[in-house]
C-alpha cells in the first residue's frame, strides 16, 4: 500500500503525539518542537534530495521521516529518537505500509539525535541536516527567557536562516543572519557545535561539503 506524505499529516495519531510531545518539552523550557518543525524538516528533507537527483520514493519517505520525527518526545525527551523510532514502526505498520519503506523511515528517525544517531542511509542524512539546520527565533516560545537562556537566546538572535545547496552541488551551506546584540557568535557554538559536527558528517554522507556562515562570515 503507498502511504503518502498527507496520510501522515492527516493521522490522529502523528497528529496527537506531536502535540503532546511539544507540550511536555514546553513545560521542562525546550523550543518549539511541534507542527512547524515537523513541517520545516519534512520540506527541507525532501529538497535536499530532489535536489540531489533521488527518486521520488526517497524523497516521499525522507518528508515523512521528517515530519514524525519527534513523535517520541510525548514519551520522554531522553531517548526520544529511538521511542519514536519504534511508535513510528507501529503506526506506519497498521497504516500498511511496506517493511521496505518503514525500515527507511524508522533508521532515519533513530538516528536523528546527535548523541547516539550516524548518517547511515540518504534519508538519514537528509533528516539530520533539516533537524539540525532549524535554527529561528519563532521557536522561542517565549521572550521572556531569552536573558536567562541560551537555548532560547541564539534561537531568538537568528533573524534569518537559509540551508542551499551551491550551484556544482558540491556545498551544502547552512547560512545564519545572528543580531549579536542579542547573542554572540560563540553562544552559538557553545550549544551546536556538536550539531553543526554531525551536520558535517551527513553531508559528507551525501558528497557534500558543510559550509556554516554566520553574518556573511564563513566558520566552518
Amino acid at each position: 500500500m503507498s502511504i503518502t506524505f498527507q496520510d501522515i499529516k492527516n493521522n490522529r495519531e502523528v497528529q496527537t503525539y506531536l502535540q503532546k510531545g511539544n507540550d511536555a518539552l514546553g513545560v521542562i523550557g525546550f523550543t518549539e518542537h511541534g507542527f512547524a518543525h515537523a513541517g520545516i524538516c519534512a520540506a527541507t528533507a525532501a529538497d535536499i534530495l530532489q535536489t540531489l537527483g533521488y527518486d521520488e520514493r526517497t524523497i516521499t519517505l525522507a518528508r515523512i521521516a521528517g515530519y514524525m520525527h519527534d513523535i517520541g518526545n510525548c514519551i520522554n525527551r531522553e531517548d526520544h529518537a529511538q521511542t519514536g523510532a519504534v511508535m513510528a514502526f507501529q503506526i506506519l505498520t497498521r497504516m500498511g505500509m511496506p517493511p521496505e519503506d518503514i525500515a527507511e523511515v524508522i533508521c532515519a528517525i533513530g538516528n536523528h539525535d546527535e548523541h547516539t544517531g550516524s548518517a547511515v542511509t540518504p534519508i538519514t542524512a537528509a533528516l539530520i541536516l533539516a533537524d539540525k539546520s532549524d535554527v529561528r527565533r519563532s521557536r522561542v516560545r517565549t521572550s521572556s527567557t531569552v536573558a536567562t537562556d541560551i537555548h532560547d537566546r541564539v534561537n531568538y538572535a537568528v533573524y534569518t536562516s537559509s540551508l542551499t545547496i551551491g550551484p556544482q552541488k558540491g556545498e551544502l551551506i547552512l547560512s545564519l543572519k545572528i543580531d549579536t546584540a542579542i547573542s554572540a557568535v560563540m553562544d552559538y557554538f557553545e550549544i551546536f557545535l556538536t550539531r553543526m559536527m554531525m551536520c558535517r558528517k551527513a553531508a559528507e554522507f551525501l558528497k557534500l561539503n558543510f559550509q556554516l556562515q554566520i553574518n556573511d562570515t564563513r566558520l566552518l
